[in-house]
């Protein structure tokens, strides 16, 4: 497999981009679910080739002494890659979102008002160590009428170009275009901040990865920013949590997956509910050996509780460590993470309706729970099908990123002659 590293000329992949965009928004439902089905197809078929790119990536990562949590992002297995390819599948099987009529209304003149879904046109996706972004950002912005350009990190190169070969490959046997999908084969880190800038081609950038590299795109593009977050989530155990509830979603969310966005990373617990299930809540800590980094009054109750500083209250661990605080009330939890959240998920837990409806009013977060696992803050989890990413900004699309957040919107007119 050769990889072009130097001298790549990114405006002129998305230019060809920009070209293949046109032709997919035309495209009927039918023919886009059609070459999803073929992408699929030629997955499964290819993937030996995929996890021999792959096996380069991983042994570049162990070299470098990659940490297991980001290994394990990386690491493709048949399994994974019939996984993406079911994906596919997944996507094709949801409703369009383009075309579809929001409201219309009729004029005093007559003029006829239509307001309908079209796509964004061409996405620039920037994302690091995960293979399957490359499949579910390709899949979701062709469905949704979009071409698409893919910057994947220098960890994954080798397992993402041969994922795109076999898309571009399938491609050719559908009514898309195969440059609507690109690959920026560079590890040049310059090669990432042309996208930001041409915005004569690219029509909105989607940043997924760690704090650094969303906070590089946001800083620095003139593109607009589809900004996802990272996830400091916080689970809230109230005076009247039921500790047959609060235990197992304490664990789901912090153990599941505790490398990604939507895993739990501090607790926050109320005074009265910690000294009367302290020992449960020991013996759960410790048999799920979860780290706690804590304030003074969890240090004193915890065995083995590291004292916390402050980085600890803002530190996204994506491991088996939590930070811990007792509280006096929800407001003060409700303070903590207002000082501490990145507006990801959050939650609460208790039998306490209206403790519960103050929390979830007054949480500033793209999702929040009520005696619930913030696990959940995933599109497939949530019935979206894939997604594109979790969106903690106000402006266009919030949480879990689908296929609606992947569009826009127009307004066609039509009249009879009138003038104004």
């Amino acid at each position: 497999m050769t990889l072009v590293k130097d001298n790549i000329d990114i405006r002129a992949q998305a230019r060809e981009a920009k070209k293949a965009a046109k032709q997919v928004s035309v495209l009927s439902t039918e023919d886009k679910n059609r070459a999803l089905y073929i992408l699929a197809e030629h997955l499964e078929a290819g993937y030996g080739s995929i996890l021999e790119a792959n096996k380069l990536d991983l042994q570049k990562g162990q070299e470098a002494g990659y940490t297991p949590a980001f290994l394990d992002r990386l690491t493709l297995t048949k399994e994974r890659v019939f996984d993406f390819a079911e994906g596919l599948r997944q996507v094709a099987s949801l409703e369009d979102p383009t075309d579809k009529v929001i409201s219309d209304w009729t004029l005093e003149n007559g003029l006829q008002v239509k307001k309908v879904t079209v796509p964004l046109g061409v996405i620039g996706m920037i994302y690091e160590a995960r293979p399957n972004v490359t499949v579910d950002a390709t899949g979701l912005a062709l469905k949704s009428g979009n071409a698409i350009v893919l910057k994947g990190g220098s960890s994954a190169i080798h397992t993402n170009w041969a994922i795109v070969e076999a898309i571009q490959y399938a491609l050719e046997h559908t009514k898309i275009p195969k440059e609507a999908v690109q690959f920026i084969a560079s590890t040049d880190r310059e090669a990432t901040k042309q996208l930001f800038t041409m915005k004569e081609y690219i029509d909105v950038l989607i940043p997924r990865g760690g704090a650094s590299l969303i906070q590089t795109v946001v800083k620095n593009a003139t593109v607009p920013v589809l900004e996802t977050g990272v996830g400091n989530c916080h689970v809230y155990i109230d005076s009247k949590a039921d500790v047959h509830k609060a235990l197992p979603i304490l664990v789901n969310a912090k153990t599941n997956r505790p490398a990604v966005c939507n895993a739990a990373e501090t607790v926050l617990v109320h005074k009265d509910w910690v000294l009367e299930h302290k020992d449960a809540l020991i013996e759960t800590l410790q048999e799920h050996s979860i780290t706690v980094h804590g304030d003074k009054q969890t240090t004193s109750i915890i065995p083995n509780a590291i004292p916390a500083g402050e980085e600890d209250w803002a530190n996204e661990y994506l491991s088996l460590h939590i930070a811990m605080k007792i509280v006096d009330d929800v407001h003060e939890a409700i303070g903590h993470i207002e000082q501490y959240g990145t507006k990801h998920s959050e939650a609460i837990i208790t039998e306490n309706q209206d403790t519960a409806a103050v929390f979830m009013k007054l949480v500033d977060a793209s999702a929040i729970y009520h005696n619930a696992s913030t696990r959940f803050t995933d599109g497939g989890a949530l019935g979206f099908g894939a997604e594109i990413g979790i969106s903690t900004q106000k402006l266009h699309a919030r949480g879990p990123m689908g296929l609606p957040a992947l569009t826009t919107v127009k307004f066609l007119m039509t009249g009879n002659g009138q003038i104004r």
